[in-house]
């Protein structure tokens, strides 16, 4: 497990594809329970261990993810995380603004555009685990805005920075391969061919925000999968 950051009140790791956030049906030992075994060790901490679970990846996707060490900070990171930005103040230092998610995805081709903002709405299938675009109005359908640039292009494949405004089921997978760039890997989503180790190509790169009891301005940034064509564009990019 990879450490990126933690003090007394929160804690980031990078996930690697594949695992799970939190405990499912599949019954496979998720991040969180890793997180607490690791944080009991390293502190010594009798009985149980408190991880707060602020926000998710989906199981192939890779990149940071940031846990609660305390109700207080989980509080208020639940807060930021649900609204994108608390009801607190936020001037002058005295609040907790917007959390800012960056993601990175090596897509299929190349779009069109070489940035745009992309705004749809989608719907998502329960039974398939798989989200759709729609029209609007269409009952159950939610607006995902999202914004795109390209970092480097290739033969075959591009590497996006990508920037979310909603926070929608599947959104970049969906919206990216609704443009024709399917994100390297994703099957569901139609691409090609999977990926060896069976996630896709997407890491979430960086997450910047305020802490939610010192109120320092805090980015963390996760390092790319240690596979070939990730470490390739990563040197690519200034």
């Amino acid at each position: 497990m990879e450490v990126l950051y933690e003090d007394n009140h929160i804690i980031a790791v990078n996930k690697t594809c594949n695992e799970i956030v939190q405990g499912d049906k599949t019954g496979d030992t998720p991040l969180s329970e890793t997180v607490k075994a690791y944080i009991k060790e390293k502190y010594n901490k009798p009985g149980e261990v408190f991880l707060g679970v602020t926000h998710r990846l989906d199981r192939p996707t890779s990149g940071v993810v940031l846990f609660a060490r305390t109700s207080k900070a989980l509080t208020r990171l639940n807060e930021m995380f649900r609204e994108k930005s608390s009801s607190l103040p936020i001037r002058e230092g005295s609040g907790f603004g917007p959390i800012k998610k960056t993601y990175w995805a090596i897509v299929q081709g190349a779009p069109k555009l070489p940035e745009a903002r992309l705004e749809n709405y989608l719907i998502r299938n329960e039974a398939q685990n798989k989200s759709y675009i729609a029209k609007p109005g269409v009952e159950k359908a939610k607006q995902a805005i999202l914004s795109y640039k390209t970092l480097v292009k290739g033969d075959h494949y591009t590497l996006l920075e990508v920037n979310l405004e909603t926070g929608r089921h599947h959104q970049i997978r969906c919206q990216l391969a609704a443009i024709g760039c399917p994100i390297k890997g994703d099957l569901k989503y139609g691409a090609k061919r999977s990926n060896p180790d069976g996630g896709i190509c997407l890491h979430a790169r960086q997450i910047e925000f305020i802490h939610p009891v010192s109120k320092q301005d805090i980015c963390i940034t996760a390092p790319v999968p240690n596979d070939s064509l990730w470490q390739q564009f990563a040197a690519l990019v200034h």
